[in-house]
């Protein structure tokens, strides 16, 4: 942030903001909007586009901005950059493909479209900024390869905890305290959560209850938590991780030691814990001199501290990812490579052979986290592309379910780049003198 805020003044000074465009209009892409027209002069948010124009409208108007109209070609739309108009348009394709537009932020958190906005939009020479787990979970190893190819940046957000924890891993690395465990502060977790039990929640903060219910049944929570892995290499000590329930997050350090790290770093989670948000960072240090200074510092004898914070705020801190990609490709959380995690579907109840999965915050199935390795000796189902798939078995309570088990849907692009990416990080990679 210290070099976010500088950069974008000079962008500003030289009458040149970052030029960013948004898909979706949802409650936390309102918050971005609003965030970006109100308290970020150097990044323009010139255009966004939703299904339902009112609702890109709204986003504009609720921050102050009156737009000046729909478009539906890419001529409109670079007309109207070009004469600083807001725009909105339910053709998110234009965005992609606007040559003034720099980067695009996808917030829809459906799967299939959301693939084909990043898909496109990075072919088109876009930084992509997702604040969509389902997507990143599920094929962003792959869209990494094809932004890599690009020359873009592909990226997760600052502001989402796996965000926020990637800042603190980094910070705490570059400290010289090597990152062991790393995770997100979660308040509450019941796995057969749906839609119709977080209703009277999801209409008091007007939020969608399957995306509510996607929240409390834990199923975002292993998405988040594979992007943490994918992100670092790290991998879950057991399925599902082990969210042990402690009164203060750095209560945490008395549930592991440091042989549990013997093997590499894990993701996990702290339930019900003090600051009950946020996200953390166990590093390791074992210096005798620095554990000195350490304990000064009331971060306890070591070697293990915990390094925390407090907060999330995804609509406040987005535009900065926004920021670190276009002006120094610098992703706040993208995949080093290979995937490392993956998430299974599992089911919440008895299924029925014919039954169609109804996805991340339904009434069929939760998501648990699980090392890739593990996910594919399974064949298990990713959570985020259960969505639409036909049982062809039962499946009792509690049972994930495998790609033997279904049906996917017709021609989803989501499907065709998870099998490229299967088949990419299938192969051995050549290297200089030989194959790693």
């Amino acid at each position: 942030m210290i070099i976010v805020d500088t950069a974008l003044a000079r962008r500003l000074a030289a009458g040149n903001p970052v030029r960013v465009a948004m898909v979706g209009a949802g409650y936390m892409a309102r918050g971005i909007a609003l965030q970006i027209l109100t308290a970020m002069p150097g990044i323009r948010l010139v255009a966004i586009s939703n299904r339902t124009l009112p609702q890109a409208e709204r986003a504009y108007r609720e921050a102050g901005v009156e737009p000046s109209g729909a478009v539906d070609t890419v001529a409109d739309l670079e007309r109207a950059i070009a004469e600083n108009r807001y725009v909105v348009t339910d053709n998110p394709m234009l965005l992609c493909q606007a040559g003034q537009i720099e980067a695009v932020i996808e917030t829809t958190g459906d799967v299939e479209f959301g693939a084909q906005v990043a898909f496109d939009a990075i072919r088109n020479g876009k930084h992509v900024i997702l604040i969509n787990a389902e997507v990143d979970a599920s094929i962003g190893p792959i869209l990494k390869v094809y932004a890599d190819r690009a020359g873009v940046v592909y990226t997760y957000t600052d502001g989402d905890e796996p965000g926020v924890a990637l800042n603190l891993f980094r910070f705490v690395d570059s400290m010289g305290y090597k990152p062991v465990l790393m995770g997100q502060i979660k308040g509450f977790l019941d796995r057969y959560r749906n839609p119709d039990t977080q209703k009277g929640f999801a209409e008091k903060h007007k939020q969608k209850a399957a995306m509510v219910a996607s929240f409390a049944d834990g199923s975002k929570l292993a998405l988040e938590s594979a992007l943490m892995g994918n992100a670092t290499g790290f991998v879950p000590g057991v399925r599902g991780m082990h969210g042990h329930q402690c009164a203060h997050v750095k209560d945490l350090l008395t549930k592991f030691t440091v042989s549990d790290f013997a093997n590499g770093g894990l993701v996990d989670f702290v339930l019900g814990a003090e600051p009950h948000t946020g996200a953390f960072v166990v590093g390791y240090n074992d210096h005798p001199i620095k554990k000195k200074y350490m304990s000064y510092f009331k971060f306890g004898e070591g070697p293990l501290y915990m390094f925390y914070t407090p907060y999330h705020l995804p609509h406040m801190q987005l535009p900065h990812s926004v920021a670190r990609a276009v002006l120094f490709k610098d992703p706040t959380l993208t995949p080093l490579g290979a995937p490392v995690c993956d998430t299974m579907a599992v089911a919440k109840r008895d299924l029925v052979a014919g039954e169609r999965l109804d996805g991340m915050g339904g009434f069929t199935c939760y998501g648990l986290v699980d090392s890739y390795e593990n996910c594919r000796r399974g064949d298990y189902l990713p959570m985020a592309l259960s969505l639409d798939c036909r049982l062809k078995r039962g499946i009792t309570k509690d049972q994930p379910i495998s790609y033997r088990d279904v049906e996917l849907p017709a021609g989803r692009l989501c499907d065709r780049l998870r099998a490229e990416q299967t088949e990419y990080f299938a192969k051995p990679v050549r290297m200089a003198g030989g194959v790693r």
